[in-house]
């Protein structure tokens, strides 16, 4: 049932998760990769929760984290 705030509860969530996906370990104890996840995951999420609603949301998450996750991982082996 899509209301009229459902993207607005989807960006709550997907915020909510990030945070309780940070929550279980410090942030320092995370290797790149996995902080350019998380990031992604977040930041994609969000973004396409406000371009494509719930669909957007889980795309633009999915996207998002295996971009962050990429991208952190060179930015680690670049640093070895």
């Amino acid at each position: 049932m899509k209301t009229k705030h459902s993207g607005t509860i989807l960006l709550f969530a997907s915020l909510l998760a990030v945070g309780a996906m940070t929550g279980c370990s410090t942030w320092e104890k995370l290797d790149d990769t996995e902080k350019g996840a998380v990031i992604g995951v977040g930041g994609g999420a969000a973004l396409g929760a406000a371009v494509g609603g719930t669909k957007g949301a889980v795309l633009g998450g999915v996207g998002g984290g295996v971009a962050g996750g990429v991208l952190g991982h060179e930015h680690e082996k670049k640093n070895k």
